[in-house]
């Protein structure tokens, strides 16, 4: 479904700072500019990608104006600040720099948006899994890989690499947007996380199709989001930026969020396993190792199945074809799409030889994600103990710990407290606010700092018939310790290892 127009130019050309000030003023951001016309090449925050002719923007809590002086020895030949900085490089002056960023990066690479259709899926949880199935549909659909920006990882037609946040900043966005427009490619599906939305990260762009897919309680935190209404009213902003709204009826708050686009105007598609829904799913059962369910849509009706385990997948397959309804994806390309759809490091099975013990890996990180997977797994594993191993980030999402405490107190039968991006905040406080809120549900638990010895002492302590629930990181490299984010492995290598020895030490058992 590429849109029929040509591509301005395959790569940014050169534009004088002068046109970009001329963008900023007609946005009402420009405070100051300068009378210094310099060619501008590229654009970047990061000290790390500044080149030759870079605009470079001083942005976030954490600039030191040892950033900007560095960008200037690299190349850069002016800046974008919201106050002057010691530099002898041109300044354009502005009332909000993240603004500036969302204003200026679709003008340098001539608005790619135009020349794809783009498709924004927003939620508390699923919101991965719903990408990763619309991705599997229309790369059936398509004669071209769909590009995808998500929190596993992001590829546009050059790029492909690990994803180390949801939602791109701008400038870093509209290079994806660029990329995948040169490349023929007519689709690119996006995550959209609340920060994005209420900072702006995404102002540039109107969502062809955009997805409403649930809300929960998370993210609350002095730096995050201060309370539910802030969080609530930032994941709305999303229907306010988007031609057609893809609403999950079944959720949390979902007339309010009907309301919203309304309100905008939006042309609504309903998804859900209530009556009157555009898109409407039911049953739901696992045979031969497939999840299998009926759907309804105003071109076809028909019974789907899904590769990936866990029932709760049924209402994220749900999304997914309410959005390929709206990109008019033929029905057997959705098929077939969500027949074969994996995401990495989303319920991930790993079992022992014998069966007895099961290890699931899972991004899962809150409360919501935690009570779906626990469900799920209650019933396709009867009988068998359930032993939770994560942690919670250091310095945010506040909220969050708590309720993934209360979570792990009340649904597991053991948890392991271990290490999750602690970031700048001591460990040991995170573990002790998690063991307090366990303990007072009535949960037991241990604590081990070592994410890999955590994963291994869950497999192979305690009783044998068991599902160890490895959650919160899933493919994930890196974790965060203090400012810096250090190499390490996955947990699907750390699972894989501990499943391989134990099922050796059992055979000889």
């Amino acid at each position: 479904m590429r849109k029929d127009v040509e591509r301005r130019h395959s790569q940014p050309g050169e534009r004088g700072l002068q046109s970009y000030a001329a963008v900023l003023e007609a946005e009402g951001l420009l405070r100051e500019g300068s009378e210094e016309n310099p060619a501008v090449k590229s654009l970047t925050f990061d000290t790390r990608d500044v080149g030759e002719k870079a605009l470079f923007f001083c942005k976030g809590a954490h600039f030191k104006e040892e950033y900007l002086k560095e960008a200037e020895e690299k190349g850069a030949v002016g800046y974008v600040a919201e106050e002057r900085h010691g530099s002898r490089l041109p300044c354009l002056l502005v009332s909000d720099v993240r603004k500036a960023m969302s204003v200026l990066a679709p003008f340098h690479y001539g608005y790619p948006q135009e020349e794809l259709a783009v498709v924004g899926i927003t939620g508390t949880k699923g919101k991965s899994t719903v990408a990763y199935y619309l991705k599997a549909i229309l790369d059936k659909a398509y004669p071209k890989e769909c590009a995808i920006l998500s929190s596993v990882d992001n590829y546009d037609g050059v790029i492909r690499e690990e994803s180390h946040l949801t939602t791109p900043e701008a400038l870093t966005l509209f290079r994806h947007l660029a990329n995948a427009a040169d490349e023929g490619i007519p689709a690119l599906v996006m995550e959209v996380s609340s920060q994005a939305l209420k900072y702006g990260r995404v102002e540039g762009l109107i969502f062809d199709a955009a997805c409403f897919h649930n809300i929960g309680s998370d993210h609350i935190s002095p730096i995050e989001h201060p309370d539910f209404e802030d969080y609530f009213s930032s994941k709305l902003k999303i229907l306010d930026a988007c031609r057609v709204a893809c609403i999950n009826t079944d959720a949390e708050l979902a007339e309010k969020v009907l309301e919203r686009a309304k309100r905008n105007r939006c042309r609504i598609v309903r998804y859900g396993k209530g009556k009157g829904n555009e898109v409407t799913v039911s049953g739901g059962e696992k045979r031969e190792g497939r999840i299998f369910f009926r759907v309804r849509t105003p071109r076809y009706e028909r019974e789907m199945s899904l590769a990936m385990p866990g029932l709760f997948n049924v209402s994220n397959a749900a999304a997914a074809i309410a959005l390929a309804e709206v990109l008019e994806v033929p029905e057997e390309a959705v098929a077939e799409g969500l027949r074969e759809a994996r995401v990495k490091g989303r319920m991930e099975v790993f079992p022992a030889e014998d069966g007895r013990t099961v290890a699931i890996v899972d991004y899962a990180h809150n409360r919501m994600s935690f009570e779906a997977l626990h469900r799920s797994v209650r019933e396709e594993y009867p009988g068998k103990k359930l032993i939770f191993v994560f942690g919670s980030a250091g310095g945010k999402a506040y909220s969050r710990r708590r309720d993934l405490g209360d979570a792990a107190g009340e649904l597991a039968d053991f948890t392991v407290i271990t290490e999750e991006d602690s970031g700048e905040e001591p460990f040991e406080k995170i573990a002790r606010d998690l063991g307090e809120r366990i303990a007072a549900k009535g949960g037991k638990y241990t604590v081990i700092e070592d994410r890999g010895e955590a994963i291994r002492k869950a497999i192979f302590g305690g009783e044998e018939d068991k599902v160890v629930l490895v959650l919160g990181k899933g493919r994930e490299t890196r974790q965060k310790r203090g400012t810096e984010y250090v190499p390490v492995p996955s947990d699907v290598d750390y699972v894989k290892e501990a499943i391989e020895e134990y099922s050796r030490r059992k055979a000889h058992v």
